[in-house]
């Protein structure tokens, strides 16, 4: 496991002095590119090559949300490739090791000139190595999505929405969707799937879908296709 410590702090806290949803997810992302740089594979190895890892789904079980100053361990490790498809496992642990997060992830990598997806090659991935899966127990392989919804306010891509690969970072997504949330709504479970790329200029119209304990958001753009769904469950 690659791991990186931390200390939350009150930029990354919501109004009750825990971490953020989205600061969750940042560090997931941070751990994750903190190794890739680590080992050489980073950010300057896949342009020069043309690639990039493009994030397809997220499901992340969040046990304990960390406070204001509290002592945190991130950590990450990969579990296996196939294919165009790279598995990622992600823990954030408090000081004695307990988790308070516990994620899986799957990645595709794509050639960034053609813009389509292409085989994973042994030099891409031997360095990450190979280590045992978490168990977060069964969940639907996609997310289902209920009749009734409510059309939010579109959203117009600026470019702080975009990442070093010039689209819509992953977690800006989230962001978008967890608008939605009712006050009262404290997220123990996020599930996302990435359909496609949003960029400068695109306009993102939200569909919000509220169920007794869940709400799923598709983020659609205006031809009515997904760029991303995401499912918030209590």
């Amino acid at each position: 496991m690659y791991t990186f410590d931390s200390r939350i702090r009150y930029s990354e806290t919501d109004e009750t002095g825990a971490l953020s949803l989205l600061g969750v997810i940042n560090y997931l992302q941070d751990c994750s590119t903190f190794q890739s740089e680590d080992i050489g594979l980073g950010v300057e190895y896949l342009e020069e090559k043309k690639r990039a890892w493009l994030l397809s789904s997220w499901r992340i079980v969040i046990d304990r949300y960390p406070v204001l100053g509290e002592r945190i361990k991130i950590g990450t490790w990969a579990t296996s490739s196939k294919g165009i498809y790279g598995y990622r496992d992600f823990v954030i642990m408090d000081q004695d090791g307990n988790y308070l997060v516990r994620a899986e992830s799957i990645w595709f990598f794509c050639d960034t000139e053609k813009m389509v997806p292409v085989r994973v090659m042994p030099e891409d991935i031997a360095a990450y190595g190979n280590e045992e899966a978490l168990d977060l127990g069964k969940a639907p392989r996609k997310i289902l999505i209920p009749e009734e919804y409510e059309e939010g306010i579109p959203v117009t891509i600026a470019t702080h929405h975009l990442d070093t690969n010039h689209h819509v970072n992953n977690c800006q997504y989230i962001r978008m969707a967890a608008d939605h949330l009712p006050e009262d709504f404290k997220v123990g479970q996020l599930r996302a799937e990435y359909k496609r790329q949003a960029v400068l200029d695109n306009v993102i119209i939200p569909e919000v879908y509220m169920t007794e304990n869940k709400e799923t958001v598709v983020l659609n753009a205006e031809d009515k296709e997904p760029y991303a769904v995401v499912e918030f469950t209590k």
